[in-house]
């Protein structure tokens, strides 16, 4: 005699409920040989459906054996377990235990897709076994468009769909009627014919008049064991049992389909799980861009000024209010200034707010005491007219130069301004020029809403002092623009005998603005990035309220040979696909909010590549990290409780 398909010696299970042991089978012997159609009978209660859990490696016993064609199943992990229910064992449920989401065909090529069957493989193979089981003309229908003998073929084919020699059916007619039972018990004789091993549990002795082999269980105990019409002829074995297969693309595919199904059926809850996602992705996009708008408008306008300008101030390096009182920058150091190597040219410059008029029109200006190489230091040309020469600062000229802002503030439209005169105090001054625009300094002051005059007629008509506030240099190109500031520093201290000046370099001026930029960027791209964590919570949370919602459907899945790692990567990629879809709409509505806010505010902004795949990025990895604990819990569940939930 060949020696047993399974085989269980001295199988007893013990559950622990309530903190007291309850023992539902005990000593159980029993050998099943390939081709058998064997009945497993009894009451409720008898302990007869945990044995076909056990048999199924559902379940493991609390002590004693129990071997799959010799090998020790005590001895497997739980994804041997998984393989070996996906390829030796057919489930047949009382209940069906098929996917409302999925259609009959579907249904019925699940287990494929655990054994890393193609697509077209198993869609093919599924539809010829509902086709033979007399649905052919339901294959797309969806569970409960079915009736319960339908369902219950469409499970059947479930069952047959790896292959697997031994097909285990639990209470198969519970829920039919006598017609439906009838048919179903026709279909498993069938299969017992093709040399299929059946294990059928019942209560009901005509059901179990189909076997050929009874065994009746009372208390947890085989009280008998029965071969029905003398010793069976053993049909040849059938089923592929092959376990070397990759079913990783399989998977994938299935978790992908999985998880856009889920999202669709469950779109408001679905919507509202994103909602954190794209607020927070939209946040990083939109606050991103509109941050470096503004690093570059400061950059900008402290570039205009010139980058390779040095400004020297009165007053010691770290004494900024002791400038007041010195007065040590004269006309006398401007030729010593001019003249050292690697200078250009410099230009003094005071400034003082003065009240300017026009007719009946007043203005608050910035007044400028400078030189005649003002527009030439700063790059700052006229628009029209002419800037004031060096004749006028030594004839202590009353001319002025007026920004862009001044002159659209005092003159009508219809008015030219040049060849006019304003009032600054009590002293009439005459328009000889307006500058081209500059916009705001990098302090965000108005350039434009000033007026230039010659250092000499400002010094003896406006300030009432001859010496100046500040000297700014422009470096000759090429220069060293370190080795031209410690010249100047060297020349000033010998020529004051003290340091009470302080010079400023513009490139560090830039680099400074950046910086600051910079850090008000990064904290503006962490507060959204908070946002992005407050949504992933959200997410953690809707996904371990499906794990719960769908625990009968993670426990069908692993009964029919999915790992605990398929499980998982199916609620995982679940989780990943909400935040990349949330996070693509989050791009597209920061880069939308981003250019409205630009439209009404005025705001520039700048779009960057880095900072989209900055955020899409943290979207994703949000689905990862916070999609772990609930995938986890699904992986971790046990399929018996799993399949008991309703």
């Amino acid at each position: 005699m060949s020696s047993p398909l399974l085989e269980l010696t001295g199988v007893s299970r013990t559950y622990t409920t309530g903190g007291e042991p309850l023992t539902v089978l005990t000593e159980v012997n029993l050998s099943i040989r390939s081709g058998e159609f064997v009945a497993i009978m009894g009451a409720s209660g008898s302990g007869k459906s945990t044995l076909m859990n056990i048999i199924g490696c559902l379940d493991k016993p609390s002590s004693g054996s129990y071997n799959v064609r010799g090998i020790a199943v005590s001895s497997l992990g739980s994804d041997a377990l998984a393989a070996l229910r996906r390829d030796t064992f057919g489930f047949i449920f009382q209940r069906y235990n098929l996917m409302s989401d999925l259609s009959a065909v579907e249904n019925a090529e699940v287990p494929a897709v655990y054994r890393g069957m193609a697509k077209p493989e198993r869609e093919t193979h599924a539809s010829e076994l509902l086709k033979e089981l007399g649905l052919g003309d339901r294959l797309q229908h969806h569970p409960g468009q079915l009736s319960g003998g339908q369902q219950q073929r469409v499970s059947i084919a479930r069952a047959l769909m790896n292959g697997g020699p031994v097909i285990l059916a639990d209470e198969p007619t519970g829920a039919l009627d006598s017609k439906g039972g009838k048919e179903v018990m026709a279909i498993l004789e069938k299969l017992h014919g093709q040399g299929h091993t059946i294990i059928l549990v019942t209560h009901d002795s005509d059901i179990a008049a189909f076997a050929k082999r009874i065994i009746k269980i009372a208390d947890g105990r085989v009280t008998s064991d029965e071969q029905q019409h003398g010793e069976e002829d053993l049909p040849s074995q059938t089923g592929d049992t092959t376990t070397d297969i990759k079913p990783a693309v399989a998977v994938l595919g299935e978790s992908l389909k999985m998880a856009f199904r889920s999202l669709l059926n469950n779109r408001m809850r679905t919507a509202l799980t994103m909602l954190g996602i794209i607020i927070g992705v939209a946040s990083v996009v939109a606050l991103m861009a509109i941050g470096n708008g503004a690093k570059q408008d400061v950059l900008e306008r402290i570039q205009a000024m010139g980058t390779d300008l040095l400004t020297i101030r009165r007053g010691p390096p770290a004494v900024h209010a002791s400038g007041g009182t010195i007065t040590s920058f004269l006309p006398e150091d401007m030729p010593f200034i001019g003249s050292l190597p690697g200078v250009a040219m410099a230009v003094p410059e005071t400034e003082l707010s003065t009240l300017l008029r026009f007719g009946d029109q007043d203005l608050i200006v910035t007044t400028v005491g400078t030189g005649e190489a003002f527009p030439r230091v700063h790059d700052w040309p006229t628009q029209s007219g002419v800037f004031f020469s060096a004749e006028h600062v030594m004839r202590y000229a009353q001319v002025v130069v007026l920004g862009q802002t001044v002159v659209k503030n005092l003159f009508p439209e219809s008015t030219k301004p040049l060849g006019k005169y304003v009032l600054i105090g009590n002293a009439p001054f005459m328009v000889i020029g307006v500058m081209s625009s500059k916009g705001l300094s990098g302090r965000g002051d108005d350039l434009d809403n000033s007026a230039w005059m010659p250092y000499t007629t400002a010094g003896a008509r406006i300030f009432g002092k001859r010496f100046f506030n500040s000297f700014v240099v422009r470096v000759k190109p090429g220069a060293d623009m370190d080795v031209v500031q410690a010249g100047l520093h060297t020349l000033l201290v010998k020529r004051h005998r003290t340091e009470d000046f302080n010079i400023r370099n513009m490139a560090d001026t830039i680099a400074t603005a950046n910086e600051t930029q910079n850090t008000l960027t990064y904290l503006l791209a962490a507060i959204a990035v908070i946002s992005l964590v407050v949504g992933g919570i959200g997410v953690m949370n809707i996904m371990l309220v499906s794990v719960t919602e769908r625990t009968r459907e993670i426990g069908i899945r692993m009964a029919i040979g999915a790992r605990g790692y398929d499980v998982m990567f199916q609620f995982l990629t679940e989780a990943v696909m909400v935040c990349f879809i949330g996070g693509l709409a989050g791009v597209v509505v920061g880069v939308g909010g981003g250019l409205i806010t630009s439209a009404i505010a005025g705001w520039r902004v700048i779009f960057t590549v880095a900072p989209i795949i900055l955020a899409f990025g943290c979207a994703f990895l949000t689905g990862i990290i916070f999609g772990y604990l609930p995938a986890r819990k699904a992986a971790q569940l046990d399929p018996i409780e799993a399949l008991a939930r309703d």
